[in-house]
């Protein structure tokens, strides 16, 4: 049978069993199946594909019938550029926790520091080890309350070459660790757990739910996390964590409960607020920055305000005919 003819099939099993973009997902098991990049699919539909391909080609198709995501069915998720062992034990990174990574970045003063990282609720240790893929000089710790995930990660950092520079240890969010970090990133579970029925099966059935549940509200960790920050962070450490379609609002309340101040917030792709960041303030509260009841309105938004304002070049904004939203305002206090 050609590759072709096989691959034609494998989409109209998909698209029969409800699959949206069948074409699309068919030709990524096949490439994964056959280890070969997609222009090969394309570019040899000829192919005669022998036995053994075709019973891996079959194989990785009934799991992907049975809402399997490919990712799973590879045992691997790449992320950041990087290449990430997926388990059990751990949640399957989405692209939109890039997010995180990139506001973190974009808010350091300094990459070439020795910066101290943690990463609370870690999973594969995407956020942490691909933070460390940029900055040369920082170390950090991994938190996950599940050691089959502490494990995975731990593997991770080993097989990207990052061991001398990560730990992963097994406790309850910042309860495990002293403070003196200069940024700690989390992803952690935010669905709320009265939906957690309505979610996709490739969720749903694949991913732990330890990761997923947030609580009645979804704000469970928040609140958890929050608590710690202040004595975790140092003076001017950042704090930056994924969150929920329509959860920054509330999500910064909690931070600012914790003494935190309003250091940003940013979209994904979709122009969802998907991560959000705060600061510890430095010895003193000298410098002030735009209060989060002044951004609430803003953060319940898709996209606008000062999350529009911090990503999206001015220029673009007036050729959109958006209204530009309000700087986000620093001064320092009087002596």
């Amino acid at each position: 049978m050609t590759l072709g003819s096989l691959l034609f099939e494998a989409a109209a099993r998909l698209a029969a069993a409800g699959f949206e973009e069948p074409r699309r997902r068919a030709r990524g098991l096949f490439a994964a199946a056959l280890d070969c990049d997609r222009a090969h699919l394309v570019g040899h539909p000829e192919r005669e594909l022998d036995a053994g391909e075709r019973e891996r080609i079959a194989a990785f198709l009934r799991r992907m019938l049975a809402h399997e995501p490919l990712s799973r069915i590879l045992g691997r998720r790449e992320f950041w550029g990087l290449d990430f062992a997926l388990s059990k034990a751990t949640f399957d990174p989405r692209p939109e926790t890039e997010t995180v990574v990139e506001a973190v970045l974009k808010e350091l003063e300094d990459p070439g520091a020795p910066l101290r990282l943690l990463d609370l609720g870690t999973g594969t240790g995407v956020l942490l080890l691909s933070l460390l893929s940029e900055l040369p000089n920082a170390s950090g710790v991994g938190i996950d309350r599940i050691e089959g995930a502490a494990a995975t990660a731990r593997g991770n950092a080993a097989a990207l070459g990052f061991e001398g520079r990560a730990r992963f240890l097994v406790g309850d969010w910042g309860g495990a660790v002293l403070g003196g970090f200069d940024g700690i990133v989390a992803n952690p579970p935010y669905i709320p757990t009265p939906a957690l029925a309505s979610l996709p099966p490739e969720v749903r059935c694949h991913d732990p739910r330890a990761a997923l549940d947030g609580g009645a509200d979804g704000l469970d960790a928040y609140r958890a996390i929050a608590r710690d920050l202040p004595r975790l962070l140092v003076p001017g450490g950042i704090f930056a964590c994924e969150v929920g379609e329509g959860q920054a609002a509330a999500v910064g309340e909690i931070l600012a409960a914790s003494g935190l101040l309003f250091a940003g917030a940013a979209p994904d792709l979709a122009g969802i607020p998907r991560a959000l960041l705060a600061r510890l303030p430095r010895r003193g509260g000298r410098i002030q920055k735009t209060g989060w009841k002044r951004e609430r309105s803003r953060l319940g938004l898709r996209c606008g305000g000062l999350v529009e304002k911090r990503w999206v070049p001015r220029r673009a904004l007036e050729a959109s005919g958006s209204v530009t939203p309000p700087r986000t305002r620093m001064r320092r206090s009087p002596p």
